[in-house]
């Protein structure tokens, strides 16, 4: 495992970071959920994501219990904010009521004392920057976080932050989560060199386009039975779940070979290809999974072979840079 600076800042952070979206506490039971965690923590990997909403608490109350038998200090252990927790109107967003409240639930799931890193999982517009930044900030000096970040904010939110928290004397933003891929480029044209200005590190989520990078779907129109593309992710995939996207991911099979390497891992490197990301976020069912994505951590790959992956997906990789954040 190779690990790198959480951007400019001096907490290190394992290249490969293991999340728990869509998986833990709900479609995966607890027990292959630990030994995912475990087998993850074996192989190096110590930056851990989740979030409150993820099954409405419960992800991270399945994280909580598997590494309960971690040393603390040895890990990096985020966790995030923002969306409905409860019917009332002020269970949800990034208001001082709402952040605080939901830090203590957090580290009561979790079984922990303080969160490595707390991210606002979308920007509020319902709520004043100042009042989330100074609240993240009462968080850091009250010893319940150590550092905070956003998730999927644009590239002019993340600089209203980082220089409001300046002005103020604030604990600035030090991360951004995005969505981000070989087809899924978004954040490329403004967010990446706004991080890179204000020195936030991307610790980037589906860097596998949600399974389509690891080229285990071939046919658009008949995606495997118990497969993300089958069930209830259907809907977030459709903007790249498309026969010639498919078509495309089965041409980069000569490129792996030439790297030595699965599909899975050349996607996961060329994320990790850009020194603005400091972790891909990868999500696993099985130990095997973990393995396999792991090992991503350690490729060199010849730019070259990147490049002839950009030639083969930019035709059919749904990115439009006037959309760009």
């Amino acid at each position: 495992m190779r690990y790198r600076n959480l951007g400019r800042w001096g907490v290190k952070i394992s290249s490969v970071g293991l999340g728990s979206w869509l998986t833990y506490g709900s479609s995966v039971e607890e027990d292959a959920a630990r030994a995912c965690i475990v087998r993850a923590y074996e192989r190096g990997v110590t930056f851990f994501d989740t979030a409150n909403v993820y099954a409405r608490g419960r992800a991270e109350e399945v994280v909580g219990r598997a590494i309960r038998d971690f040393r603390r200090d040895s890990i990096v252990l985020a966790t995030k904010v923002y969306f409905p927790m409860g019917d009332g109107p002020n269970d949800r967003g990034l208001s001082r009521k709402h952040v605080r409240e939901q830090i203590d639930a957090s580290l009561r799931r979790l079984g922990v004392d303080y969160v490595d890193l707390y991210q606002c999982h979308r920007y509020d517009v319902t709520t004043p920057l100042e009042e989330t930044a100074q609240a993240m900030d009462d968080l850091v000096r009250a010893g319940k976080i150590l550092y905070w970040g956003v998730s999927e904010w644009n590239a002019d939110q993340i600089a209203a932050a980082v220089n409001l928290a300046r002005a103020r004397g604030w604990a600035e933003p030090v991360s951004n989560q995005p969505q981000y891929s070989a087809l899924w480029r978004r954040v490329e044209p403004r967010v990446f060199p706004t991080c890179r200005q204000y020195g936030l590190g991307n610790v980037v989520w589906s860097p596998l386009a949600m399974g389509i990078l690891s080229g285990k779907y071939t046919d658009a129109s008949n995606p495997p039975a118990g497969s993300r593309a089958a069930g209830r992710a259907k809907d977030m995939m459709e903007d790249y779940f498309t026969q010639p996207v498919l078509d495309a991911v089965q041409r980069l099979r000569p490129l792996a070979e030439r790297a030595h390497c699965t599909l899975a891992q050349l996607a996961l490197a060329w994320c990790l290809r850009e020194d603005v990301v400091s972790s891909v976020i990868v999500g696993a069912t099985r130990p095997e999974q973990v393995d396999d994505n792991v090992a991503a951590a350690d490729l060199d790959v010849d730019p070259e072979i990147f490049r002839a992956m950009d030639e083969i997906l930019a035709p059919v990789a749904p990115f439009d840079p006037s959309t760009s954040s």
